[in-house]
C-alpha cells in the first residue's frame, strides 16, 4: 500500500508540474522553477487524497477545477488578473488535452476505467503518461512562438516625458530582465535620455550586468509610451526607462509590456 501511494504521490507529481510548465511557456509566465516545484507538490498530494471525498460525479469535477486553480496561484507570478486567467487557461486547457488523449491511449490498450478511481496508473509504464506530457510541452513551446509572432520584434517607440518626447527605433528584448521596484525597466541610449530628463524625473538607480561588469543606471518614469507595431498602435503610461551606460542606437523594450497586450 505505501508502495503504491509514493508511486502515485511521484506520477501525480510529474503530470502537474510538466502540466504547469507547459502553461508557463504558452502564457509566457516569467514563475521560477521552484514556483512550479511547489505547485506540482500541491497537486500531487491533493491527488492523492482526492479519492477519499468519495463525491458525486458534479462536485468531483467542481472540486478539481477549484484545486486546478489554486494550484495556479502558488505557481505562477502575475502582475494582473489577467495574467493569472491566461496561465490558469493554459494549465486548465492542457490538462483536459492531455486526459483526452490518455484515454485514447489507455483505451487502445485495453486498460479500463474504475469509477471513482480513474485509471490505475500503476499497472502502466509511467513513461506512457510522461510521454504524453512532453508533446503538450513541445506543443506549447510552438503556441507561444506563434503568438510571439504576433508582433514585430523591430518597432517604433515615441516616449513623453513632461513636455518632450523622442522616437526611437526599439525591439523587444527577452534577455532583457532588469525590475525597478518590481516595475519592468526598458532601456534606451543616452542620447535619447538627455532630451527627456531633468534631475526631478530620476526617482533612482539600478543594477544591471553587463560583459564588461555592473554598473546601476539611472531610472527615470516616463509619462507614457506609443509603440508602433505596425498593424496598430499600443500606449503604456507610466512606463520605467533606465539610461543606457554603453552606447546603443535603439530602445531594449520590457518583454513584460507585452503582457498588457491583447494578443
Amino acid at each position: 500500500m505505501q508502495v503504491y501511494v509514493e508511486l502515485a504521490i511521484l506520477e501525480n507529481f510529474c503530470m502537474d508540474f510538466t502540466l504547469l510548465y507547459a502553461a508557463k511557456v504558452a502564457a509566457k509566465n516569467a514563475a521560477s522553477v521552484f514556483r512550479i516545484f511547489l505547485g506540482a507538490c500541491l497537486g500531487a498530494c491533493f491527488a492523492v487524497v482526492f479519492p477519499l471525498f468519495k463525491l458525486g460525479v458534479v462536485w468531483s469535477v467542481v472540486l478539481k477545477i477549484l484545486s486546478g486553480l489554486v494550484i495556479c496561484v502558488i505557481a505562477g507570478k502575475f502582475k494582473s488578473f489577467k495574467a493569472y486567467l491566461k496561465f490558469a487557461g493554459a494549465f486548465v486547457g492542457f490538462t483536459a488535452l492531455l486526459g483526452g488523449a490518455l484515454i485514447g491511449v489507455f483505451s487502445l490498450v485495453g486498460i479500463s476505467y474504475i469509477s471513482g478511481e480513474g485509471y490505475l496508473l500503476s499497472s502502466v509504464p509511467i513513461g506512457i503518461p510522461l510521454f504524453g506530457a512532453l508533446l503538450i510541452i513541445i506543443g506549447a513551446r510552438k503556441l507561444a512562438a506563434r503568438l510571439k509572432k504576433n508582433h514585430k520584434n523591430e518597432v517604433i517607440c515615441r516616449i513623453y516625458a513632461g513636455q518632450s518626447q523622442v522616437e526611437l527605433h526599439g525591439f523587444f528584448d527577452s534577455g532583457n530582465k532588469v525590475y525597478c521596484r518590481g516595475a519592468p525597466v526598458s532601456v534606451i541610449p543616452k542620447a535619447a535620455a538627455e532630451k527627456l530628463l531633468t534631475e526631478a524625473r530620476i526617482t533612482g538607480g539600478v543594477k544591471i550586468h553587463t560583459v564588461a561588469g555592473s554598473k546601476i543606471i539611472d531610472v527615470f518614469t516616463a509619462d507614457k509610451i506609443e509603440i508602433n507595431f505596425g498593424e496598430k498602435t499600443d500606449t503604456f503610461k507610466g512606463v520605467k526607462i533606465g539610461v543606457s551606460p554603453q552606447k546603443i542606437d535603439c530602445a531594449v523594450l520590457h518583454p513584460d509590456l507585452l503582457e498588457d497586450i491583447n494578443v
